[in-house]
């Protein structure tokens, strides 16, 4: 099973970050190394949290320590998502570049965080610009929303073609692999929410049915599954079948079993014993 170094946030209560993203990735058996970037009492979507953003010399020591104990060399993937500061940001590709100095085999999987199409861009000025310079040419695995593609490239993204050539851009800065969630473009119904993956092998779209209500997270639990099933000898497209799956099965199971007035980040009971399979519903064809 791989090893994974995953490189984000945590909150106490709620399941974002690495909250959402080391138990699915620990349950498929895969052995996690949390390194959490900040911890937050709760995910700030709920109008108030506590807590604070790690300073990047705290990052650089937790690094230091993993590097004297020789561990690198077991590591088969480094995982990033919210960052918090570009300072933040330098000190994760610091622990990339000493992980792939020992062993070169390691994959750097960036789920570049930045915001989303309602809310807007909702990290600090500066994130952008690290993303595009400095993340991601160095990344392997890129997993960005609709919105974050379209950030990271400049253009606005509004149907297949633009999307294509979105696709070509980021491929041209380095990424091999590109997993881009959150799709919905002109010509899709408004009841359905598309997943298009990118790599060597041909570029495949799945379509999921859209659930109703709103949930943090499921970006940063996707991330994590499609690199867990791509190290696992996956192909792109089935890795991604797999990951949207899974996370399609735990947000219907936390919808069903959350009671009227629920708060949306409950975890339902069982929910990640969802079946890691295409659901009925999903359509996976290619995308040309």
């Amino acid at each position: 099973m791989p090893t994974i170094l995953t490189m984000q946030s945590h909150v106490v209560y709620g399941h974002v970050g690495n909250a959402a993203a080391v138990f699915p990735l620990q349950r498929l058996g895969a052995e996690v190394w949390p390194l959490n970037l900040l911890q937050f009492s709760n995910h700030p979507g709920y109008g108030g949290f506590a807590g604070e953003v790690f300073a990047p010399a705290h990052i650089a020591a937790l690094i230091a320590g993993l590097e004297a104990r020789d561990l690198f060399a077991r590591c088969d993937a480094v995982l990033s998502g919210y960052l918090g500061t570009s300072a933040l940001g330098e000190a994760v590709l610091d622990g990339v570049h000493r992980v792939k100095a020992v062993n070169p085999r390691a994959l750097y999987a960036c789920d570049p965080v930045m915001g989303d199409a309602a809310p807007g861009v909702y990290v600090t000025p500066d994130l952008p610009d690290f993303f595009r310079q400095r993340a991601v040419p160095r990344a392997d695995i890129l997993t960005p929303n609709l919105f974050e593609l379209g950030l990271l490239v400049g253009q606005t993204i509004t149907d297949e073609a633009s999307l294509r050539a979105a696709l070509h851009a980021c491929h041209a800065m380095g990424p091999r692999i590109i997993l881009v969630t959150s799709v919905l473009l002109e010509d899709m119904p408004g009841d359905a929410l598309d997943l298009i993956v990118s790599a060597p092998e041909g570029c495949l779209r799945l379509s999921t049915p859209k659930l109703v209500g709103a949930v943090n997270g499921a970006g940063d639990m996707i991330a994590a599954l499609f690199l867990h099933h791509i190290l696992m000898g996956e192909g792109a497209g089935q890795a991604m079948a797999r990951a949207a799956a899974s996370v399609f099965g735990i947000i219907r199971h936390t919808a069903n079993a959350r009671p009227a007035g629920a708060c949306h980040h409950r975890r339902a009971r069982g929910a990640c014993e969802a079946k890691p399979s295409v659901h009925a519903g999903c359509f996976l064809r290619n995308f040309h």
